[in-house]
C-alpha cells in the first residue's frame, strides 16, 4: 500500500490512457464521469460511478501525470476534461517522477508494456497498479517479481471479477463450506459474436502485444477459479485453434476485386450494417471513450480486418488443470459464441455450486437463471439464491475495485481476500502461457516451469 504522509492525498501517474485507464482511474481521480463531466452537470442516475464516489476519490488522491505514447490522445483527453495533467512519453518515465513525484503508478497500457513500467516505478521504490493481466509473458512476469523483491514499493493487480456480486456471494458460500473440500470445477465462456469479434480488429489479435487471448482474456477467468476456491495451480494440458478468424476463416467472404469484402462479412452484417450495436466500444477502436482518437495505435487511413494475416492467436481453448490440493479444473472457451457469458459449477465432498451469466444481446438480456445460485448439497434438496444487482461498469465491480485500490479495501474485501497481489497476478499470466504454449507443443505444462529461472522464453 502506498506510504503517503498523513494529510496529503496521494499522488498517481497513469502509464497508459486507454479506455480502461480513462474510465476506471483518470475520470474518476478528476471527480468527472464517462462524458468528462461532474456528476451534478447532468441528470443520468446510470453513471457507473455514482456522484458519492466521483467527490470522495479526488479528496483522497490527484492525478499529476499521464505517460502515453499518443499525443493527439492525451491533448484531445485534456479537452475534454478541461485539465492540463502533465504529459510524458514512455522515454521519459524517470523524468516524470523526478518531476511530479508519484506516490503510485498505475498500469493502463497495452498488456506487453506493464512489465517496463511496473519494473521502472519498483526501482523507483514506487507502488504499482497494474491493470489484468499483470503482464503479457512469464518472462516479463519474473522480471516483475524479481524488481518488487528489491524494492520497497509493491505491486497490485486489478482482477476486476472477485468484485461481481454473484462471485463475491459464491466466495462468501464457499468459505461456509457450502460444498465442502472442492474436488472439480467446471467452467464454459462464450464470447459473443460481437465481443469476440472484436479482438481481432484491435491490438489483442498479436501475441507479441497481448500474449494471447489464453492470456489476455483468460487471465480473468482463471484468476477467479483460483480465487474462489482458494488453491494453487500446478499443471496445464490444452488444446486449441484458430477457428473462426484469421485468414481461414469459413466465414471468409470471397470478393471482387474493388470491392469492400466488409460488406459480405456476417459479422460485420450482424453488429455494424443494421445499427443494432451494444452501447460500448469494442467495435470503436479508432475513438475510444469520450470520443478520444487513437492517432497511433490506429494511424488514419489504415484498416484491420477480422481475417488479417497479422493474426496469430488462437480463438478457441479447452485446458484441464490441476490445483495443489489434487482438484481440478475443466476449462473451454470460445470467442464467437452465440452468447455472451458462461457457466460455472463447483463440486466438493458435500455439494455442488452452480452459476451462469448469460445474454443473449438480442433484447432479453440475461436468461432469469443468471440472477441465481443454486446450491445442491449432497444429501439435500437444492436451494436457489438470488443475486443482489450491482451498479456500474462490468456487473457493479468496478467501483468497488477501484474504491479498494485507491482508498484501501474494504472489510468485506478483506474477509473474502477479495485483493489481489502480484503472486496471484502472476499464477493467472502463468496458467495462460502455459495454455497456448501446451497448444503448441502438445504437452502439459507446469506453473512452477513457467515461473521459474529455468522456463522458457
Amino acid at each position: 500500500m502506498s506510504r503517503t504522509p498523513a494529510g496529503r492525498r496521494t499522488r498517481y501517474a497513469l502509464c497508459g490512457l486507454s479506455n480502461r485507464g480513462l474510465s476506471l482511474f483518470a475520470l474518476p481521480l478528476l471527480g468527472l464521469d464517462a462524458t468528462g463531466t461532474r456528476p451534478a452537470e447532468h441528470a443520468d442516475p446510470a453513471e457507473p460511478a455514482g456522484p458519492s464516489e466521483l467527490s470522495e476519490l479526488p479528496e483522497h488522491g490527484e492525478l499529476v501525470a499521464i505517460l502515453d505514447v499518443d499525443a493527439d490522445r492525451v491533448r484531445a483527453f485534456g479537452d475534454l476534461t478541461s485539465t492540463d495533467v502533465p504529459f510524458y512519453a514512455p522515454a521519459e518515465f524517470d523524468r516524470m517522477v523526478d518531476e511530479v513525484g508519484p506516490d503510485v503508478v498505475l498500469v493502463t497500457s497495452p498488456d506487453a508494456t506493464h512489465a517496463v513500467y511496473a519494473i521502472a516505478a519498483l526501482r523507483r521504490d514506487r507502488d504499482v497498479i497494474t491493470e489484468k493481466p499483470m503482464a503479457a509473458t512469464c518472462a516479463q512476469v519474473r522480471e516483475m517479481l524479481a524488481a518488487e523483491r528489491a524494492s520497497r514499493g509493491s505491486i497490485r493487480v486489478a482482477h476486476n471479477l472477485r468484485y461481481t456480486e454473484r462471485n463475491r456471494q459464491l466466495k462468501r458460500m464457499l468459505l461456509d463450506g457450502a460444498v465442502g473440500r472442492v474436488t472439480s470445477v467446471e467452467l464454459t465462456w462464450s464470447v459473443d459474436t460481437y465481443h469476440g469479434s472484436s479482438y481481432f480488429h484491435r491490438w489483442n489479435r498479436e501475441r507479441r502485444i497481448s500474449g494471447g487471448l489464453s492470456i489476455h482474456k483468460a487471465c480473468h477467468h482463471f484468476d477467479m477459479v483460483n480465487w474462489l476456491v482458494g488453491d494453487v495451480p500446478e499443471q496445464v494440458f490444452a488444446y486449441g485453434a484458430l477457428n473462426y478468424y484469421g485468414p481461414g476463416s469459413p466465414h471468409r467472404p470471397e470478393t471482387g476485386e474493388g470491392d469492400d469484402p466488409r460488406r459480405d462479412c456476417p459479422y460485420h452484417q450482424r453488429w455494424l450494417a443494421d445499427g443494432d450495436v451494444p452501447e460500448d466500444d469494442h467495435l470503436k477502436p479508432r475513438t475510444g471513450l469520450g470520443g478520444l482518437p487513437y492517432t497511433v495505435q490506429y494511424p488514419p487511413g489504415t484498416r484491420n480486418w477480422i481475417y488479417d494475416e497479422a493474426i496469430d492467436i488462437e480463438d478457441t481453448y479447452s485446458a484441464v488443470v490441476r490445483y495443489r490440493s489434487g482438484a481440478s479444473l475443466s476449462y473451454s472457451v470460445l470467442f464467437s459464441g452465440a452468447w455472451e457469458g458462461y457457466r460455472l459449477a463447483i463440486n466438493g465432498t458435500h455439494g455442488r455450486l452452480e452459476a451462469c451469466s448469460v445474454d443473449f444481446r438480442d433484447g432479453k438480456g440475461e436468461t432469469p437463471e443468471s440472477g441465481q445460485i443454486v446450491h445442491h448439497p449432497m444429501f439435500g434438496q437444492a436451494r436457489r439464491h438470488d443475486i443482489a444487482g450491482g451498479e456500474g461498469g462490468h456487473g457493479g465491480a468496478d467501483p468497488l475495485i477501484r474504491r479498494d485500490l485507491l482508498l484501501g479495501p474494504s472489510q468485506e474485501s478483506l474477509d473474502l481476500r477479495i485483493p489481489a497481489d502480484s503472486r496471484e497476478g502472476a499464477l493467472a499470466v502463468a496458467m495462460g502461457e502455459a495454455v497456448w504454449r501446451s497448444v503448441a507443443d502438445n504437452r502439459p505444462y507446469s506453473i512452477d516451469e513457467l515461473l521459474d529461472h529455468s522456463a522458457p522464453t
